[in-house]
């Protein structure tokens, strides 16, 4: 019997160590679906509700595996579906393949159904390597350069086979001209800064008695280096939110999170410093950086294209994080004052004492900080958190301790909803052997959560730890939006707009045979959390959460809580929880802190 196109292709992946491929069947990759039959469901095929959460269910998979994440659509509205979760693994730097079919050759161009111009709709997104495959002999060539690329370049790239096609028998490139062989292998490689690089940047470092060091994603796997430099500099670190789980946020001199979403801590290390050291990442909001001209600067990035845009820095040293700072550390010099390090420890004592005080205050009917605090001590050592965009992120960067071993991620660049969800289910087949859980709000629950959770059940069985939880904040709103509405337009809040209905989104896991757990009250909260971590399976724990409680950014002035409570006067529906829940909670910054015993 003959190997058909569809065959290779599977082959080829099986060959490039691909173990998933996330995706939702259509006619127009029947060729491949046959084929994944004749290869007894090698690599699995995880099927999703949606292409849009088969492509955010590969980018959480590479995410969290660092290996390639692969997903599959037919042609036409299947193919369109896949953008939303390649523009993630694009802007957050994931590599990723997309296998997507086209309308037999014979009818392309002739306005046939699902016929759609699919160079032109992956150009932007998929703008490192897309191609289309019209003979058997192209595939190889196109296949492997497409995922090396993919990896090379950490983005997605799309191989398009046309549903014909799939189906010719597999002839392999010849010794001729006009053929382009290809190979498998895919060795590692290290990019490495020049010595003179580092020296500049070793002197500049040396030169600062304010250091702040800011990592990003890119120093994954440069752990033991950042925490050394910090200590012979006597630094503070903050992290980007994709950076989160780079360095342990139990170590005193870690501020967390920076930006509009981040602590107190990071913005006034960034405010004070004179010197500024970014690894591994873009970090894009400036006004969040040191003032320009105030601080000397280091980037050190492994993409010379990304390299020096987001500061005027005077050195950028383009390499792998952890060979890097390898490099850097012997020129370092120790014993500088620690007055510095001091103030850094003590602000970030002070801020945790903040957030615990928050996370206390009362909300009708729960206040959403303290879901995330009780969760906190909770959380198992070797476990996976996702969050998804909105006001869950607040508490997500805030209150949750990254402790060593742990991994976190979310949507950082695109910031898209529903990818929280998708996203562990990703985890799970990346890990099949770890705890998994997504923070999720109401709007991005019904937005596509709720039918990922047919995913989830459908696949239970397949994971050795069965620990998979979705805790749901319900507070009836679309609650980052509303506050955006507020603090930056000056508006109130525009119900038809932001209001949600009270879905009963426990009662909804409990149907498909899952842990459903609803809280209404808030000496219920902690005694949920251990219930949903304790089930045989996964579990969906729903918290009714007040709308009122504001996520302060760490940057807010008295003077902009009070523009933002004229603003809310003007006749916002929650006008008088609004104020009296932010101004309790920017309060709680000038309390004096515990004594250290």
């Amino acid at each position: 019997m003959s190997s058909k196109v569809s065959d290779h292709v599977l082959r080829r992946l099986r060959e490039w160590g691909v173990e998933h491929v996330f995706g939702y069947p259509g006619d127009g990759i029947n060729g491949l679906l046959a084929a994944w039959g004749r290869a007894e469901n090698e690599p699995r095929f995880v099927q999703s509700r949606h292409e849009e959460m088969s492509a955010l269910q590969a980018v959480g998979y590479a995410k969290f595996s660092g290996r390639l994440g692969v997903c599959a659509a037919t042609s036409g509205p299947g193919a369109i579906h896949l953008l939303n979760g390649l523009y993630d693994a694009k802007l957050d730097h994931v590599p990723v393949l997309a296998i997507v079919g086209q309308t037999h050759r014979s009818a392309m161009g002739g306005s046939y159904q699902q016929e759609v111009d699919l160079h032109t709709l992956f150009k932007d997104v998929a703008s490192d390597f897309v191609e289309t495959v019209t003979v058997p002999e192209q595939l190889p060539n196109v296949l492997d350069r497409a995922i090396r690329t993919a990896y090379a370049r950490r983005c997605p790239t799309a191989v398009i086979i046309p549903g014909d096609v799939q189906d010719l028998d597999y002839a392999p490139p010849s010794h001729e001209f006009k053929m382009v062989p290809s190979s498998l292998d895919r060795s590692g490689w290290t990019a490495v800064p020049s010595d003179d690089s580092v020296r500049r940047a070793a002197e500049i470092l040396n030169s600062g008695d304010k250091v702040a060091i800011l990592v990003g994603q890119g120093a994954a796997g440069a752990r033991a280096e950042v925490e050394r430099i910090a200590e012979l500099l006597g630094a503070g670190v903050a992290k980007a939110l994709l950076g989160k789980d780079v360095i342990s946020d139990e170590l005193p001199y870690v501020t967390g999170s920076i930006g509009l979403l981040g602590t107190r801590p990071s913005y006034e290390l960034m405010r004070d410093c004179d010197t500024l050291l970014t690894i591994g990442s873009s970090f894009p909001y400036s006004q969040f950086l040191p003032e320009f001209g105030k601080a000397r600067g280091v980037q050190i990035d492994i993409d010379p294209h990304m390299i020096g845009m987001r500061y005027p820095y005077e050195v950028n040293l383009v390499g792998d994080a952890k060979v890097t700072l390898e490099r850097l550390i012997p020129l370092i010099e120790a014993g500088r004052g620690r007055e510095w390090y001091d103030t850094v420890c003590d602000n970030v004592a002070h801020w945790r004492d903040v957030m615990e005080r928050r996370a206390a205050l009362e909300a009708d009917p729960v206040n959403p900080e303290h879901v995330a605090r009780a969760l906190d001590p909770l959380l198992p050592d070797n476990a996976i958190v996702t969050s998804d965009s909105g006001s869950t992120a607040n508490w997500y960067a805030r209150h949750l301790t990254m402790r060593a071993g742990m991994r976190g991620s979310l949507s950082g660049t695109l910031a898209t909803m529903g990818c929280a969800v998708p996203y562990v289910i990703g985890a799970k087949f990346a890990h099949p052997d770890r705890p998994a859980i997504a923070l999720v709000g109401d709007g991005a629950m019904q937005m596509n959560g709720m039918a990922e959770l047919i995913t989830a059940a459908k696949y239970r069985h397949l994971w050795d730890d069965p620990r998979l939880v979705i805790g749901v904040w319900n507070n009836r709103d679309l609650n980052q939006v509303t506050w955006e509405l507020r603090a930056m337009g000056g508006a109130p809040s525009f119900l038809p707009s932001q209001e949600l209905p009270d879905v009963q989104y426990a009662a909804f896991a409990r149907s498909l045979g899952l842990t459903g757990i609803r809280v209404e009250k808030p000496q219920d909260v902690e005694a949920a959390w251990r219930t949903a971590l304790e089930a045989d399976g996964p579990a969906v724990v729903e918290f009714l959460t007040d709308p009122a409680v504001p996520p302060v950014p760490p940057h807010a002035t008295w003077e902009q809580m009070e523009a933002t409570a004229a603003s809310l006067l003007k006749g916002d529906a929650d006008r008088g929880p609004v104020v009296r829940r932010g101004f309790r909670a920017k309060v709680q910054e000038f309390l004096p802190g515990r004594e250290k015993k």
